[in-house]
């Protein structure tokens, strides 16, 4: 004999899917936190071994606070800082992990996220005569802008405006930079 068709019946069986499948999403989560966790700690690690000289033992994170901005860092003993800067790109937001060594020196960039325009400034993760250009950035000898403002960074073509974002999430990191070295008593060798 079929269940009478009414709101009684029908209240409890919708609540009674919802904590089957309440249960069985929280056991996936439970399941799968630690290997996520450790394929994100993987790939943070991954990129920061690319952005800074070699070095071992491990990184220690913290963050700093630069004009109202929180930044978040990883110290490599002996090699420098990774120091994450998100800025706002042509269609959203542009982070960028710099590897900044102990003398102030952008070692290496690796483009973290972006939400760019395919084929034109997307290019800022993977076109490597724009990116090998910030490779041993010295900023006390050139200037962090794009030619077109007066700079020394030859903009990604069609893509000013991320490349003047990409050159300011390089330019906010060495402000970071240079917090971090004030906070913790270091010398900044500029």
């Amino acid at each position: 004999m079929a269940a009478k068709s009414n709101l009684r019946n029908m209240a409890l069986c919708l609540t009674a899917v919802c904590l089957v499948c309440s249960a069985i999403l929280g056991l996936v989560n439970k399941m799968t936190i630690e290997p996520i966790a450790a394929a994100q700690k993987a790939k943070t690690n991954a990129t920061i071994a690319k952005v800074l000289p070699e070095f071992s033992g491990d990184v220690v994170p913290g963050s700093v606070n630069v004009a109202g901005v929180e930044y978040s860092y990883y110290e490599a003993p002996g090699a420098g800082y990774a120091i994450t800067s998100v800025v706002g790109g042509f269609n959203g937001a542009l982070s960028v992990m710099v590897g900044i060594t102990n003398e102030g020196i952008v070692h290496n960039t690796s483009t973290l996220s972006h939400s760019e325009t395919p084929g034109l400034g997307a290019k800022c993760q993977n076109d490597a005569k724009f990116l090998d250009q910030f490779k041993s950035w010295n900023p006390s000898e050139k200037t962090l802008l794009v030619k077109k403002d007066g700079g020394d960074v030859d903009a990604i073509t069609a893509s000013t405006i991320t490349s003047r974002a990409y050159t300011l999430a390089i330019s906010n990191a060495l402000a970071a930079y240079n917090e971090i070295v004030k906070n913790v008593g270091g010398q900044n060798n500029e």
